[in-house]
């Protein structure tokens, strides 16, 4: 019998602190850094983000996260034999952030001690990691190495930032978003399409890394924000033509596209390219600026939970980070 994957569950968690773009604004001032809220809106869409807490790490978003997509799906941690992280800013160099969120689920009741034993490993793909996550779950069902899968996107990525760059620090927010995938004899993921371009690193990059205990390189996030741009319309166009041919679809079959939240710009030249109208865009950018890998699941489960999705609709989901990384998947709703 031929097994595809299907999504039973969605969840995703924003951390309480909300801060407004006039809030950052009066932040950024104090250090001498000029920006507004009308030029952060302009040119990226975004009107808040949300900040983790000191002591508060991408597992801890995580854990929210999927217990709220566990509780969609009907599910308990013990019914869970795979855990993928998609992450950026694990909790630590190593053990891997997804084993750290398994034994969190572990601790939920006696039961769910089940989820121990379980395999659990971490995808590193910036903000195409939430695409790279669930193209790795989606094979390892359809090869029945895993019936049922916890795929999460986390992030603190304000932790990475330089809030004396006014280009960059605007941009981004934590947050985490999460999927339950199933084995299905329904198809539920149609196709999927991933790529990368190690040439493009120095365009998006976090340059520094830990050596004999210290810091070696800058830390921050440093980006090229015109390159980033025009690199990002261009592969994000072409992997979705990929990932619908390899479906046999048209872009005409499309009802819904939940796009990286990045960039409204972005999103807006992908789905007119597309011939999508905005109205088939699901968008959440505005409310919590580009969180990485955690920005497609945040999307993803706003679009569940709102009710806009319906059963049978095609959904794509697309991203691009650094690396270059980029990708796409097809699904049935």
């Amino acid at each position: 019998m031929t097994v595809f994957s299907r999504i039973i569950g969605t969840g995703s968690y924003l951390p309480p602190q909300r801060l407004s773009n006039a809030e950052l604004v009066a932040d950024l001032a104090k250090q001498g850094v000029e920006s507004s809220d009308e030029w952060i809106v302009e040119r990226t869409g975004i009107r808040a983000r949300h900040f983790a807490g000191e002591g508060v790490y991408s597992s801890d978003l995580a854990f929210e996260a999927c217990k709220n997509a566990l509780q969609a799906a009907g599910k308990r941690p013990q019914d869970i034999d795979l855990i993928i992280v998609a992450t950026s800013t694990p909790d630590m160099v190593f053990p891997s952030t997804a084993c750290i969120l398994q034994h969190k689920l572990s601790q939920l009741d006696a039961e769910a001690a089940g989820i121990a034993g379980s395999p659990a490993f971490d995808v590193q793909a910036v903000c195409a990691g939430f695409v790279y996550a669930m193209s790795v779950a989606d094979a390892m069902i359809r090869a029945q190495s895993a019936r049922r899968v916890l795929v999460v996107g986390a992030e603190v990525f304000s932790r990475l930032l330089d809030f004396k760059d006014r280009t960059t620090c605007v941009l981004f927010g934590d947050g985490a978003g999460a999927v339950v995938l199933e084995a299905s004899s329904q198809p539920g993921i149609l196709a999927t399409d991933i790529h990368a371009d190690g040439k493009h690193v120095g365009l998006l990059c976090v340059p520094g890394h830990v050596q004999n205990g210290h810091i070696l390189g800058d830390p921050v996030l440093k980006m090229d924000g015109q390159a980033v741009f025009k690199l990002a319309v261009g592969v994000l166009e072409r992997t979705a033509r990929s990932v619908l041919d390899k479906a046999g679809l048209t872009d005409a079959d499309l009802d819904w596209l939940v796009p990286h939240q990045a960039n409204i710009r972005i999103i807006q030249s992908t789905a007119k390219k597309l011939k999508l109208s905005m109205d088939k865009v699901i968008l959440t950018v505005a409310d919590h600026g580009n969180t990485s890998a955690a920005s497609i699941p945040l999307a993803l489960d706003a679009g569940a939970r709102s009710g806009k999705f319906q059963a049978g609709q095609l959904i794509m989901l697309e991203g691009v980070g650094g690396g270059f990384a980029w990708g796409s998947i097809l699904l049935r709703y």
